[in-house]
């Protein structure tokens, strides 16, 4: 499918830093340029290559003349100009511009941000889903993304404020995930009765009164896993709300793990459960 809003697909150079293509995408490094264009920015050829092999190509991509003669780029660059796609040669001081780096990666490509709502998705076309309230570290956000994956969970929903998942550093920690997870944004009071009109067991990590071993539990598909804030972990109320609460052991002096790697212990819980 030809990207919407693209003239006939085309490949030409530019190497001036005063480039007005180049000037408005360098600002979506800025969350309220992205929001306005309905773009974001993903930089190097393993990135890339995931989102191709996902079904998504890139409305620009912008490469070095060492990333173009890779191989793979010309995969790449074929196949963005088969979708209407423009390919533009350029240099490494406007990747940097682009990027935000000093030693930018070979290759950059502008993509559609795809805007899906609770109402878009099967929950029963994958057994676990991540679920983050108020998330604020957009490498924490990449890392859930990237466990989703591994998994083979249906995606993440972020609630409340949580950090872009379209920001450059969220979209590089992802390593090529935020192109093969459905991701959602919507909020608590959006997503509790949405869950409710279904199937899906509500699982909270939580330390609580009634909270149970993580390794104690027997999953219901779909799980849905809710991990709370960084910093302050998950409202009362969301707990409560839950089917679950869980926790894991905690040997050492610290009293809770990182929010994404909590994720990643759960959700491989889950899924050894159902593979066995």
């Amino acid at each position: 499918m030809a990207p919407t809003g693209q003239q006939n697909a085309r490949r030409s150079r530019i190497e001036s830093l005063s480039n007005p293509l180049v000037k408005r995408m360098r600002l979506l490094r800025e969350k309220r340029h992205r929001r306005a264009e309905g773009l974001f920015l993903a930089e190097g050829l393993r990135i890339a290559t995931e989102a191709r092999e996902a079904g998504t190509l890139p409305r620009w991509l912008f490469l070095a003349d060492e990333g173009a003669a890779h191989p793979l780029a010309r995969t790449l660059i074929d196949a963005t100009l088969a979708s209407g796609g423009e390919v533009i040669d350029t240099t490494p001081a406007i990747l940097s511009k682009l990027s935000g780096k000093d030693n930018p990666q070979t290759i950059v490509g502008i993509y559609a941000e795809p805007r899906t709502a609770l109402s878009d998705i099967d929950r029963d076309a994958a057994p676990i889903w991540l679920v983050a309230e108020r998330l604020r570290d957009p490498g924490n956000l990449g890392t859930m993304l990237r466990t989703g994956d591994a998994v083979g969970a249906g995606g993440l929903i972020l609630l409340g404020e949580s950090t872009d998942p379209y920001g450059v550093e969220a979209v590089r920690a992802s390593m090529g995930a935020i192109f093969t997870q459905r991701l959602v944004q919507a909020e608590w009071d959006e997503f509790l009765p949405w869950l409710r009109s279904g199937r899906g067991e509500l699982v909270a990590t939580w330390l609580g009164d009634d909270t149970k071993d993580y390794q104690a539990v027997r999953y219901a598909a779909p799980t849905f896993i809710l991990i709370g804030n960084e910093s302050q972990g998950l409202p009362q109320a969301y707990a409560e709300a839950a089917d679950v609460r869980v926790k894991m052991p905690m040997m050492g002096k610290a009293d809770s793990l990182n929010a994404a790697v909590a994720a990643a212990v759960m959700a491989y819980e889950v899924l050894n459960q159902q593979r066995s």
